[in-house]
């Protein structure tokens, strides 16, 4: 059975959201013939958030034992992750009642690598604001975000916080960036270069305004614009290299969940036991 993975790297001193955001889970229902998986990776010394995730259905908690940062908690949750799809979730935001489904749809119509729906701010208020599309809506090809980004000084058109992802090739430009800053921009960025998606107009998920985003930390002082730069090298230094991604037939889902069991076929040297 294809199977999408929702990712989740989860820090319990930031977590008060994370009710709202497990309920957007839960409310999830994808077309016949369609599994769902939560894997959530905690970040951290002293990981706390276990007991959370025992009642919450599909959900699969691993934690790093260790303050790793966000981009190597989500690469570890991706190693863990069984789905031909990933989605990408933070842990304060929320996916709307058939965001997976909308998008989904997406991929069984054309020759995709990745989708996004639109996303309106939810404020501390609770109210919500909506933002315009800057790319039109529909099929975006190859390189159209990134020649965007590039003609307004390295500000991207698309909110990569709300992606969903072949599985396969996120995992082919290296996943999430080892960046202290914008790790899924830069991941964006090499995707997008590469292979088609699409801009889905529908409103599948709010992105959660608060004091507490990691975006607003004032020990990004002085980062700010590196994560940026370093998208932008990547896409330049792909086009110098013509590489691209094979077009990926509409609904080729084929199993990939013996992935993960990679290791277990491979025994190391005999000088080496």
């Amino acid at each position: 059975m294809p199977t999408i993975s929702i990712i989740t790297a989860a820090y319990a001193p930031k977590s008060d959201h994370l009710p709202a955001t497990a309920d957007g889970v839960r409310a999830q229902v994808l077309p016949d013939g369609w599994d769902l998986e939560w894997v959530v990776q905690e970040d951290g010394d002293t990981p706390s958030l276990a007991g959370f995730f025992e009642d919450v259905p599909n959900a699969r908690y691993g934690a790093n034992g260790v303050r790793l940062g966000i981009s190597a908690t989500r690469n570890l949750a991706l190693a863990r992750a069984t789905g031909q799809l990933v989605q990408v979730l933070d842990h304060d935001d929320v996916l709307l009642p058939g965001a997976l489904a909308t998008l989904l749809a997406a991929f069984g119509r054309h020759e995709i690598h990745w989708a996004v729906g639109a996303a309106d701010d939810l404020l501390p208020d609770g109210t919500r604001k909506a933002w315009d599309s800057a790319l039109p809506f529909g099929l975006v090809k190859a390189g159209e975000a990134n020649a965007w980004a590039e003609a307004r000084g390295g500000n991207w058109p698309v909110h990569c916080a709300g992606l969903l992802m072949r599985t396969d090739s996120l995992r082919a430009v290296g996943g999430w960036a080892s960046s202290p800053v914008d790790d899924d921009l830069i991941a964006f960025a090499a995707l997008s270069e590469l292979g088609d998606g699409w801009n889905e107009e529908a409103v599948t998920w709010l992105y959660r305004q608060h004091a507490g985003q990691t975006t607003r930390s004032d020990d990004l002082v002085g980062l700010r614009d590196a994560g940026r730069l370093i998208a932008l090298q990547r896409v330049r230094a792909l086009r110098n290299a013509g590489m691209v991604l094979a077009p990926a037939a509409p609904l080729d889902f084929r199993s990939r969940s013996a992935d993960v069991n990679l290791l277990d076929n491979i025994k190391p040297p005999a000088d080496l036991t």
